[in-house]
């Protein structure tokens, strides 16, 4: 059991120190990114208590939501920042983020199950997102939990490409969008939460 303390310590500390360090990377690059992230992980810890995670649940959720759009880094700010329609290259090419960032942290075997969940955080309830098109419950709990806080905080912020919504209508996006776009459970739980703020 000693030894096994020993080792969970250091495995703790090691994800730690590489998600600290990737997400100096994501803040050298675009702040506002970083504050995007910083934003959904703390969006997405209140849900995840309001839900009973664990408390490694609860580390994996933080650490996978704050490094989950990190393969924007590879995608140009013209495409980013782009104010009307995306193309359809642009399109894939913003749709391939989530397996850049999975290769990115996935680099790290410490955090391997946190690019996993990198991966699956813009899939969809209904099986329309991407990349692999899961559905309902394929699609791991945090990675849902991820896409409910990450469409809450854009929706919510300064965007080129939309208009900024009031926390009251976008919270009733969120529910427009439950059992379609998102898990009703995972938005049954935000909206709970959202309600305490």
């Amino acid at each position: 059991r000693m030894y096994e303390r020993k080792n969970t310590s250091r495995d703790a500390a090691a994800q730690n120190q590489i998600t600290r360090m990737l997400v100096t990377v994501i803040d050298e690059r675009s702040a506002r990114l970083r504050s995007h992230l910083d934003a959904v992980a703390k969006l997405c810890d209140a849900v995840g208590v309001e839900l009973g995670m664990s408390g490694s649940e609860l580390t994996s959720l933080r650490q996978a939501a704050s490094l989950h759009d990190i393969g924007k880094i590879a995608v140009p700010d013209a495409v980013l920042n782009k104010p009307g329609p995306l193309s359809p290259n642009e399109l894939e090419l913003i749709r391939r983020h989530t397996l850049i960032g999975e290769r990115i942290v996935g680099a790290a075997p410490a955090l391997a199950h946190v690019a996993k969940l990198i991966r699956s955080s813009h899939e969809r309830h209904d099986g329309s997102g991407y990349p692999d098109r899961l559905a309902g419950d394929e699609i791991p709990l945090a990675a849902r939990i991820i896409a409910v806080c990450d469409a809450y905080d854009a929706i919510t912020s300064e965007r080129p490409y939309g208009e900024k919504l009031t926390p009251e209508a976008a919270v009733e996006e969120i529910r427009r969008c439950a059992g379609t776009q998102f898990d009703p459970l995972v938005v049954e739980a935000f909206c709970a939460m959202h309600a305490k703020l």
